[in-house]
């Protein structure tokens, strides 16, 4: 599924949380949800995904009761850093042999394969 897919389905169901205080999704918004995201469903588990995303939408509403005032935002909790190198500019000393491992070359240009 492509991120633009995803991306619409995010934004479908982020707007059925902000615009309803009950959670019930009707099954005609999951249909909406399912032609976005290209799944064929049938009537049962229309019914079934319904009732399931409405769960899933009022256990979510539970989590915005907590009070989170005095808590630091993380993204991970192994509290692991990147390690930056600094980038520097240096001459690579086997070019000669790089440039011999090129099948073909051609009005001063290396050619390759097609990677397509």
């Amino acid at each position: 599924m492509g991120w633009r897919i995803k991306k619409i389905i995010a934004y479908q169901i982020i707007s059925l949380i902000t615009v309803q205080d009950n959670f019930m999704i009707t099954r005609d918004e999951v249909r909406q949800i399912a032609v976005l995201a290209r799944i064929g469903l049938d009537e049962k588990e229309l019914e079934k995904y319904s009732k399931d995303l409405s769960s899933i939408l009022d256990w979510v509403k539970q989590l915005e009761e907590v009070d989170i005032s005095g808590i630091e935002p993380t993204a991970h909790i192994a509290g692991l850093e990147n390690v930056d190198r600094e980038d520097k500019i240096s001459d690579f000393e086997n070019k000669d042999g790089i440039v011999k491992l090129f099948p073909e070359s051609k009005d001063g240009y290396d050619k390759v394969k097609s990677v397509l």
